[in-house]
């Protein structure tokens, strides 16, 4: 034992110290029981799944595309001539829809509505008709022409058409030298769009034809040579069904219908669909009319079959539509579609 004051301090501060060590010895010990060792949690995430991107269509044509604004566009009607003098003509392989059908003295013509594609070059342009009129209104299109008949003009500012009549508006127009008048009135595409955007023509507003998505060639076609019969041997309209291009080489007056480019190069033309519109026809004196609104007979020529049909239109700017003989809706191939209206539906025959 300690026997002095010196002695006794001395002996406290040491079993303080050694106290003081026990409880920290001991605290170490308990936190380390305590508290477990942390675990490793490996968390898996799940990727969520990714969408596939919306597929996009043309409204006019029914072709898949990449770029919407194709769709805003306006959608340009042009009056193409079908004289002897006329052939070969310019931009029709580039017509999204093209309607035929006979405009005076047995004379076809044609309304090519275009929007997908922008040819420069197109011709030789001339007069509407009142069935035209009726026909390009279900598209909502602006009309390029020279001049018209009385009853086509009236027509055109009874219904608030888009009117892009060149005796109004010369600028988009020009006449070539390599044919004479009045089978030498040209344009294009470009030049029409901007008197469209200067008179406020912008995005249509119409219902589509209906189509499919992809269009199928038959293993067993029914109908690869196809005659239509519209005034007489110049006129008259034959397909011939190429499977390995899924389309219908046309020709009339006997031989290929070409079309030719502004360099001269020369293409046949071959639309995806043909279809045969029957319309009671008449005259009203050196004009043909057609029954253009109602219902009527119709064939369809796509993927080398032919289907029977009913077409449809309620009204001027109504659109197309067609069912088969059970009232189901016929669905048309996507591409370059080709009406002609002929009188009678033996005017139609095929092989």
């Amino acid at each position: 034992m300690p026997k002095t004051r010196k002695e006794w301090i001395i002996t406290v501060c040491a079993l303080i110290a050694v106290v003081g060590l026990g409880f920290a010895v001991y605290a170490i010990w308990f936190n380390n029981k305590a508290t477990p060792p942390a675990k490793t949690v490996n968390h898996v995430t799940t990727p969520k799944p990714v969408e596939a991107p919306k597929k996009l269509y043309s409204g006019l044509m029914g072709l898949e595309i990449t770029d919407s604004s194709i769709n805003d566009r306006p959608i340009t009607a042009i009056m193409i001539e079908n004289s002897p003098d006329a052939r070969p003509q310019s931009g029709i392989d580039q017509a999204s829809i093209v309607f035929e059908a006979v405009a005076e003295g047995g004379i076809t013509r044609f309304l090519t509505l275009f929007q997908e594609n922008e040819p420069t070059y197109v011709g030789p342009v001339r007069s509407v008709r009142p069935y035209y009129v009726q026909w390009l209104l279900g598209f909502d299109a602006a009309v390029a022409h020279v001049g018209g008949s009385g009853d086509a003009l009236r027509l055109v500012k009874e219904t608030g058409a888009k009117d892009l009549d060149q005796f109004a508006n010369p600028a988009p127009y020009h006449r070539i030298s390599s044919r004479y008048a009045p089978h030498n009135m040209y344009t294009g595409i470009p030049a029409l769009r901007d008197l469209e955007a200067k008179k406020g023509y912008g995005k249509p507003t119409y219902t589509s034809l209906v189509r499919k998505e992809v269009g199928a060639v038959s293993p067993s076609p029914n109908a690869t040579s196809i005659d239509l019969t519209l005034s007489g041997p110049l006129y008259n309209a034959h397909f011939d069904y190429d499977a390995s291009m899924n389309a219908y080489k046309r020709s009339e007056g006997g031989k290929p219908h070409m079309v030719v480019a502004e360099d001269g190069k020369q293409t046949q033309l071959a639309p995806k669909v043909v279809v045969a519109l029957v319309m009671p026809k008449g005259n009203d004196g050196i004009y043909s009319t057609y029954q253009t609104i109602g219902d009527g007979p119709a064939t369809i020529f796509q993927g080398g079959m032919a289907v029977g049909a009913t077409w449809h239109k309620s009204g001027n700017k109504a659109q197309f539509s067609f069912t088969d003989s059970q009232g189901k809706e016929v669905k048309l191939d996507p591409g370059q579609t080709w009406f002609t209206a002929v009188g009678s539906t033996g005017s139609v025959t095929y092989k």
